[in-house]
């Protein structure tokens, strides 16, 4: 029985399996501390081995520095590292490891096996649980290799604790992938089970790496970002607001070399798109941060994936502006065709048939989703798959990179055989007039957006128009809405003292707790022009409303304004705002099967230049969709598309 009130020191053995638990949680951990102390070695190329998703072997090889034979042993022992030398070096980090406690840790619980040179004759030494096992002189080439073997063979609980093959593959190869994205100077290679998974080109090229991860086709999708101050500076690429994705895990935030998670900086870049992303999707974002070291503290967490960032609020603003500002200069109408190409499969054999669909995870979150064993079948080459092969990018195809960048997506017809109603099918007075109106000279004005001529109605919900160039359908909702929310956005941010009194004051009944949380929030309603009188115990009372509220709704809009606070405790001014104003220019939108006459639908796009976003509802849902004369021709098959087989044509 263990004398508690004995003191004593831990054996170094224990001590570093105690220090792997924070260090070395999974596979994926021993490959990340791997990999950084490779390119700390100054590396150009690392390439990765797994077995069994790194339970069974993962190996690193590296052509970086090497390490000289007095110093190998010295390297397995706890807190020994060549990266820090003194207290003020740890207030300026600049390498990926210093703590000195992987190597010790990784061995205490595997079999690690070190080859290493730094050019003349190399050293291999051997540990075996912690334990020095032997070390001799070896013919390496210069660099590192490092293999573990049988990971976590002496701590059995550890391994209970691990998630299925599946997840702990992908999770490693979400950490390769950070790696790659955030060193595009180096060449890596990941192999799994003798199938690779992943090869850059270490040409630098920052696209290429984005593009041998999430495929050709949507990187085609995505837009570079610059912004640079005396202090910082950002750069990097982001996608355009219709290619988004389920989660945040697709923003890479890049500090200095070193991946990290921040809440604040990825609400920053989703801030950046406003109301140009759907709500419940995020953008594809990878952001290199260029900083002073002696701005960030990163040993505020073991993985050091957790960083305090002095001039965070300044960097998430310089982010927004960026991300906002470079979508500000591009056309934001989505292609019509974009989602109708042939489904490609693209599914590895290298995880068991029962692979099951992995979520997001607030730690260790994965790059990309696992799709389940009834998604692989129907998956488009350009979905984001860690485990697939990118033939089209790996090995000596690298070279067709800028022609696959350029390529289209195959166009096949969309539309029925019913539902299109001309603007002249009721009135033909209404078609003189429509055909009455003058040429459009250009195909997009001076803001950007086409300057559109109204043909038609179809189903009563989608405006049909045309440029010299282009068809375009139009959703009438999401249309009205935009114009709306536009409207309602500015007139919540002048609150007057104009207010309509009520012929009936509303009464509103609360339990003692919603009603003291409301109170405390009472101020927050005011800037809105809501005033709550308190009206006998847990009951308020509105004489009066804002001008702009819709009559008839005035009851509903302040309840579903008061529950926004009760179910966030911490909403802002700002927020309340934007929230009121969605609210309020979707009540006030046309809906879907209300058919309007070519004056309506024509004045309808005539304010939508004037908006500031007209390409997106406040939900971020298109406003409009695009057809080319090409695409259209294609549909009808009077040009034939270059990049169909002579096989499928016929």
């Amino acid at each position: 029985m263990v004398n508690l009130k004995q003191i004593h020191e831990l054996p170094p053995i224990l001590a570093n399996q105690i220090s792997a638990g924070e260090v070395v949680e999974r596979p994926a951990s021993v490959v990340k501390e791997l990999v950084e102390n490779a390119i700390d070695a100054h590396s150009t190329q690392v390439d990765v081995t797994v077995e069994n998703a790194g339970l069974k072997l993962i190996k690193v090889v590296d052509d970086g520095d090497g390490i000289d034979a007095d110093q190998v042993q010295t390297a397995f022992l706890r807190h020994a590292t060549s990266k820090i030398t003194e207290q003020r070096d740890l207030f300026r980090v600049r390498t990926l490891g210093f703590r000195g406690e992987a190597l010790p840790s990784i061995s205490s619980v595997a079999d690690v096996v070190l080859k290493t040179s730094t050019g003349a004759m190399g050293t291999e030494v051997t540990y075996k649980g912690g334990k020095f096992v032997s070390q001799s002189a070896s013919e390496s080439r210069k660099g590192t290799t490092v293999e573990v073997r049988s990971l976590f063979y002496n701590t059995p609980a550890r391994l209970k604790y691990l998630s299925s093959p599946n997840t702990e593959l992908a999770k490693i190869s979400d950490i390769v992938n950070r790696l790659a994205l955030s060193h595009p100077e180096v060449a890596f290679s990941f192999t799994s089970n003798g199938r690779e998974l992943l090869r850059t080109s270490g040409r630098g090229d920052l696209l290429q790496v984005l593009g041998a991860i999430y495929g050709v086709k949507t990187v085609s999708k995505m837009v570079p970002i610059q912004s640079e101050e005396p202090d910082l500076a950002i750069n990097g690429f982001v996608s355009l607001p219709e290619l988004t994705r389920a989660s945040r895990n697709y923003i890479s935030l890049i500090l200095n070399g070193r991946f990290v998670r921040n809440y604040p900086l990825t609400r920053a870049v989703i801030d950046g798109y406003g109301s140009k992303l759907m709500i419940g999707r995020f953008p594809i974002a990878v952001i290199n941060i260029k900083l002073d070291p002696a701005l960030v503290d990163v040993n505020v967490h073991p993985t050091k994936q957790e960083v305090r960032i002095s001039e965070e609020p300044k960097l998430g603003h310089m982010i927004s502006n960026a991300i906002r500002q470079m979508l500000a200069t591009k056309q934001l109408i989505p292609d019509a065709t974009r989602d109708f190409k042939k489904p490609v499969s693209s599914r590895s054999n290298d995880y068991p048939s029962e692979s099951p669909a992995i979520s997001a995870q607030p730690q260790g979150q994965p790059l990309f989703e696992v799709p389940s064993e009834t998604e692989g079948s129907n998956l488009a080459d350009d979905d984001p798959i860690v485990i697939k092969q990118r033939d089209d990018l790996n090995g000596p195809r690298v070279a067709k990179w800028d022609r696959l960048l350029a390529e289209e997506p195959t166009s096949v017809p969309i539309f029925g055989e019913t539902g299109f109603r001309l603007a002249d099918d009721s009135n033909p007075a209404k078609a003189a007039e429509i055909q009455s109106q003058p040429e459009q000279q250009d195909l997009v004005g001076e803001s950007g957006f086409p300057n559109l001529r109204y043909i038609g109605q179809i189903h009563g919900t989608y405006l049909v128009a045309e440029t010299p160039e282009n068809m375009y359908l139009v959703d009438q909702h999401a249309a009205q809405e935009r114009i709306n929310y536009e409207h309602y956005r500015k007139a919540i941010g002048e609150v007057s003292d104009d207010q309509q009194k009520l012929l009936v004051p509303i009464v509103l009944d609360y339990t003692t707790s919603d009603f003291l949380l409301i109170m405390e929030k009472l101020p927050l309603l005011q800037k809105l022009g809501i005033h709550l009188e308190q009206f006998g115990q847990n009951s308020f009372i509105v004489r009066e409303h804002p001008m702009w509220f819709k009559a008839g709704q005035e009851e509903a809009t302040i309840k579903e304004m008061i529950d926004w606070i009760l179910n966030d405790h911490k909403i802002s001014v700002a927020a309340f705002r934007e929230k009121t104003a969605i609210m309020m220019s979707c009540k006030r939108a046309i809906k879907a099967n209300h058919h309007l006459d070519s004056r309506q639908a024509s004045a309808l796009l005539a304010r939508l230049p004037e908006c500031e976003n007209p390409y997106n509802c406040p939900h971020g849902r298109p406003v409009l969709v695009k057809f080319t004369n090409e695409d259209i021709e294609k549909m009808f098959k009077r040009i034939q598309d270059p990049h169909r087989t002579d096989e499928e044509i016929i």
